[in-house]
């Protein structure tokens, strides 16, 4: 089949013929005998493969998949492989990357900065598949002298190694050179700002009635802007049933993912109702007339579709007419303060379907810690019984396991509060004494002194203790109560209403 051939200078060469019975030669240059020799075992499966018409042998095409282009390109000038593609990065980038169909031309506008950055370091006639992990962390720290922000730097990272990992997938590339590139977290919270109903309130008082509804759409409903904003219709908000369906022009690529539907919250219908009483007969969008028309034209005219409609150089004009600082990403911390709000009292997978994501989006990138939480938390704190001590003059913690529970008595107790509870508390335990007083009546005398009986079975494990009956004893269960607090019971049989008594007297007693 094939033949090893060793010439008079030292270099190696293999002969064979092919499938057309022509006589080939495989010139493999200075090697030793055992890597020739296991050159020339792949070249005959290659040979069997293409005549019998199968795949290639796993050990052989795992072989093909580690070899250089150099052996590659020797494989394919005598026929026993296909030409290898080559692409130089440049080309591809403009081939394989700019012009998908498959994704947002906004999307496509924002790749053009790594791109830029990828030929700008490699030049645009370097080959990829001469690009190694090494260039690629090079490439990395390059990006970081750019005076760019962190954010900034892991995006464009990330971007390089989504394109290199579609180079993998057309096998231009054996591996992906940024596989192992570290990259930058992007501390997402340094930018986070959570817009207060005070800030809110003082934007609509000096807004214009157009931007009374883009202010509250976008902090009341949460609503991305531009692009849900000035995509919503009158026809999409249910009166009666109180729902409103969110045009979603960000993910309406994804199936099911054209649209969602989120509550018509009651601060904002208002809002959505005064609008609607301006607007002109036959209007279309909630946001309508001159202004909402001037916006989505201009956003239609630019490649980025809704980038370009530019509502940043106004909202900005009536933050400085509100007396209020500019804060990062603008629009974007209007939803983040809305989704943080939304999340007090509602079921987060809930919020994550109202505003158009997942949980794991909404936790990382629009849940926001406020002063409130703080204050809620200290608050929760001061009513705990942490200030209560034990015997031993320690701290106690709270005999309440359910926070819930404890939230709930924490905010009862308030000044207001104070005397009625004080009132009520007294009226009950007159009424609870007089009922379990005649109790104990029916069954005779129990215990002389209960606290004493019950301190010394709780401190005396069990020993028994007499009470003024001399047939009755009692002694320490081993068993505690919910609150891990000893039970006594009587050691002999007994009325069942002695031992309700005992630990009526039991529950009087601890709470002394």
């Amino acid at each position: 089949m094939a033949t090893l051939s060793t010439r008079p200078n030292g270099t190696r060469s293999i002969q064979f013929h092919d499938t057309d019975r022509k006589r080939r030669t495989l010139y493999l240059g200075e090697c030793n005998k055992k890597a020739a020799e296991s050159i020339r075992q792949h070249v005959e499966a290659l040979i069997n493969a293409r005549i019998t018409g199968t795949p290639v042998e796993r050990t052989t095409a795992v072989w093909l998949a580690t070899i250089g282009d150099e052996l590659k390109d020797k494989l394919a000038r005598v026929g026993l492989i296909d030409t290898p593609k080559r692409a130089v990065l440049g080309e591809f980038l403009k081939g394989y990357v700019l012009n998908r169909k498959d994704v947002k031309s906004a999307t496509l506008e924002v790749w053009q900065q790594p791109c830029r950055n990828l030929v700008e370091f490699f030049g645009g006639d370097k080959p990829i598949t001469g690009i190694t992990a090494g260039d690629a962390e090079q490439f990395a720290q390059w990006l970081r002298t750019q005076e760019l922000a962190n954010a900034t730097i892991a995006k464009r990272l990330a971007f390089a190694r989504t394109f290199f990992h579609t180079a993998r997938k057309h096998k231009l590339i054996s591996e992906n050179p940024f596989s192992e590139v570290k990259i930058p977290s992007a501390d997402v919270k340094a930018r986070q700002r959570f817009i207060s109903l005070d800030a809110f309130q003082r934007l609509i008082n000096v807004a214009q009635p157009a931007w009374q509804t883009i202010i509250a759409l976008s902090r009341l409903g949460g609503l991305r802007c531009p692009s849900e904003v000035l995509s919503l219709e009158w026809r999409h908000i249910d009166w009666e049933r109180e729902r409103i369906t969110v045009p979603s022009p960000k993910t309406d690529r994804y199936e099911g993912k054209e649209s969602r539907e989120m509550p018509l919250y009651p601060e904002l219908r208002p809002f959505l109702e005064a609008a609607f009483e301006l607007a002109e007969p036959g209007e279309v969008y909630v946001v309508g007339g001159k202004t909402g028309d001037t916006f989505r034209k201009a956003a239609m005219k630019t490649p980025g579709k809704w980038m370009g409609a530019n509502l940043r150089t106004t909202m900005l004009k009536i933050i400085h007419r509100a007396g209020l600082e500019p804060w990062p990403k603008l629009f974007h911390n209007l939803r983040s303060s809305r989704e943080t709000e939304l999340l007090k009292g509602n079921p987060l997978h809930a919020v994550a379907a109202w505003m158009g994501h997942d949980v794991q989006v909404c936790l990382k990138h629009y849940a926001q810690v406020t002063d409130e939480h703080f204050q809620a938390a200290t608050s929760a704190a001061s009513c705990s019984s942490i200030s209560t001590r034990n015997g031993a003059g320690n701290p106690t913690i709270p005999s309440e396991t359910d926070p819930l529970q404890s939230a709930a008595k924490c905010a009862a107790n308030t000044p207001e509060n104070a005397m009625q509870n004080a009132m009520q508390q007294e009226t009950v335990s007159v009424g609870r004494s007089q009922q379990e007083s005649s109790q104990m009546q029916q069954g005779s005398a129990l215990i002389a002194d209960p606290c004493e009986c019950l301190l010394e079975c709780a401190h005396g494990g069990n020993r028994r203790v007499r009470d003024s009956n001399p047939r009755n004893s009692y002694e320490f269960s081993g068993f505690q109560d919910r609150r891990n607090r000893p039970l006594c019971q009587p050691s002999g049989s007994m009325p069942h209403q002695y031992t309700a008594g005992l630990r009526f007297w039991h529950r009087q007693c601890r709470a002394i």
